[in-house]
């Protein structure tokens, strides 16, 4: 007899791909949501588990469920979840679930406040390309793949280890529940600034997670990180194998990044320090689960990224539209700095949309100074009704010269004027970089594209 799971709050990114996965392996699977957006939407309908009405209702709420599974975004007295409560019904967040799925599997979480969706990715790639038997978890929609989760019989599961808080009634980060065996951190850089309201309080997570790691585990780190750097050479965990790694060697030829290899030079789609950080970390824990140098490259040369990151949207012979989920102010430097060192010659128009609690917070805004140093143009997006939402005040231009620490920084409140300004603009010789974890309220770059595109 199949299992049947009730989902609060399905409509989410994670929630929705894990309610899609259980269908597919043949669970009986319900939802609520008061709100449901694309393409969750669409997805759920088509699978046959899009709730019929918006909001929450406690008669879903039966006693024969094997299980509730609990979204970030429901409340802590949602309805749904007092009634599961009342009825003694097993509540799981998603890493809970993840993990409860997970008990007889190798356990890879890949961790870090940069970089660990690409990095997850490109294992994710490569495992693929070999036709490895593998379950994942990921935070990004990947070419290739139908959905962000995988729960099957693979005897392994790599996980994108995020953390946030676990639930409305778990506020401890999602990774201290996946219980790894092999653990890969990237980079320790202050963010999530409503949560861990200092950066020792953040840091901490962290610690405490290559705390878990068992006898006979393995840490994977990023030696070029002095946070996780410190980690590693203070590490007393008995048995636990520790690897450094850095950047790929590599170099640049006519914007294209080639991998140095003991066979030669080897092209790839994805270019920038960071990235090729990323991809020397995702080489090691390839090579940990038992593949060879020779299988990676032969794959990674095949790697396009992660959806936003580093995604072209348009292109001509000497300008490039880029899109990049970068928010954080280490992710914001580093993908400045990738453009602009991957195509010296071009102009650079950077542009920002401050979207999540820290970013729009104007006691956390000083953590973004010289982020942007290297953009020719620099620009702001804020939108005021976000910035409402989150009952913070709307910063005003001189705020954010002052935290950013560029004087020629331009803000644009409204869309329609941020939109007439790019599309105003001469990109010939130029590359136009817009970053944001939102989507600068699905704004029309139709016309940017066929600007750049027809090299107007």
């Amino acid at each position: 007899m199949s299992k049947k799971y009730h989902f609060i709050a399905i409509g989410g990114a994670v929630m929705h791909n894990l309610a899609l996965s259980l269908v597919s392996k043949g669970y009986h699977v319900t939802g609520s949501d008061d709100e449901i957006y694309e393409p969750s939407r669409t997805r759920l309908k088509n699978a046959g588990i899009l709730p019929a009405q918006k909001g929450w209702f406690p008669e879903k709420i039966k006693p024969d469920l094997d299980g509730i599974i609990l979204g970030m975004h429901a409340r802590i007295d949602n309805p749904e979840l007092l009634k599961a409560k009342e009825l003694n019904i097993p509540v799981f967040s998603f890493p809970e679930f993840i993990y409860n799925q997970s008990k007889d599997k190798k356990r890879v979480v890949i961790s870090g406040s940069h970089g660990k969706t690409t990095i997850t990715s490109m294992i994710l790639h490569v495992l693929k390309f070999h036709q490895k038997d593998f379950d994942y978890l990921v935070g990004a929609q990947i070419e290739g793949f139908d959905l962000m989760v995988r729960i099957s019989n693979a005897p392994v599961i790599i996980i994108e280890g995020d953390e946030y808080l676990t639930s409305p009634i778990d506020r401890t980060p999602k990774f201290f529940h996946y219980h790894h065996h092999t653990l890969l951190m990237s980079g320790i850089s202050w963010d999530h600034f409503n949560v861990f309201p200092t950066f020792e309080n953040y840091r901490e997570q962290f610690e405490k997670l290559l705390g878990m790691t068992p006898s006979g585990g393995t840490f994977i780190y990023c030696e070029r990180d002095p946070e996780v750097k410190k980690l590693a050479v203070n590490c007393k965990l008995p048995n636990v194998r520790l690897i450094p790694y850095q950047a790929h060697s590599h170099s640049i030829d006519k914007g294209i990044s080639y991998l140095i290899t003991q066979n030669g030079k080897l092209p790839i789609a994805v270019f920038g320090e960071h990235n090729l950080q990323n991809l020397q970390g995702a080489l090691e824990v390839c090579l940990n689960l038992g593949l060879s140098k020779e299988n990676f490259y032969t794959a990674i040369q095949h790697f396009k990224g992660a959806a936003k990151r580093q995604e072209i949207l348009a292109r001509s012979e000497n300008s490039l539209f880029f899109r990049d989920f970068a928010h954080a102010p280490s992710k914001l430097k580093a993908t400045v700095h990738a453009v602009k060192n991957q195509f010296p010659e071009r102009k650079l128009i950077a542009v920002q949309e401050l979207h999540t609690y820290s970013s729009l917070n104007k006691d956390f805004v000083d953590n973004y100074a010289h982020t942007f140093d290297e953009a020719d143009i620099a620009v702001i997006y804020l939108n005021p009704k976000a910035v409402s939402l989150k009952k913070l005040d709307l910063m005003d231009e001189q705020t954010l010269r002052k935290g950013f620490q560029r004087n020629d920084l331009r803000l644009f409140t409204e869309i329609d004027q941020l939109k007439s300004f790019l599309e105003s603009l001469d990109y010939h010789q130029t590359n136009l970089l817009m970053m944001s974890s939102g989507n600068y309220d699905d704004m029309d770059m139709s016309q940017i594209q066929l600007k750049i595109t027809k090299n107007l």
